[in-house]
């Protein structure tokens, strides 16, 4: 894990190998690694999240991103997610509405994070 300032926010960027996110204690877990720390942003790989995460009837993408929330922590979710989305007119719902709103993102590169940040700050 390693952070980084850019664009005048201070990112904490999660590794991306390492064991998959599949429940809240997760969430709650990562925000922990950020405690006592100026972070403004989590950054997160898309593979680092189980399946579930992409199928929202789990409930578990909601409740990651409310836990984010809840500690005013805003959530990158990084990388292609193509393949649940095409799978899930739901989660493409799901990824336009929070991307749209702006605090929360899905990104598939890190010029498009950095795009996105920017205009959204």
């Amino acid at each position: 894990m390693s952070t980084e300032n850019s664009i005048g926010l201070s990112l904490f960027f999660v590794d991306t190998d390492g064991p998959v996110f599949g429940t809240e204690q997760d969430a709650l877990d990562l925000l922990g690694q950020t405690y006592g720390k100026e972070i403004d942003v989590i950054v997160v790989p898309a593979n680092r999240f189980s399946p579930d995460f992409y199928d929202l009837s789990s409930r578990l993408a909601g409740h990651f991103f409310q836990k984010m929330q809840n500690y005013r922590m805003r959530l990158v979710i990084l990388g292609d997610i193509s393949v649940p989305m095409a799978a899930s007119k739901a989660l493409r719902d799901f990824v336009s509405e929070t991307n749209r709103m702006g605090y929360h993102l899905f990104v598939a590169e890190r010029t498009e994070l950095e795009d996105k940040l920017r205009r959204n700050d």
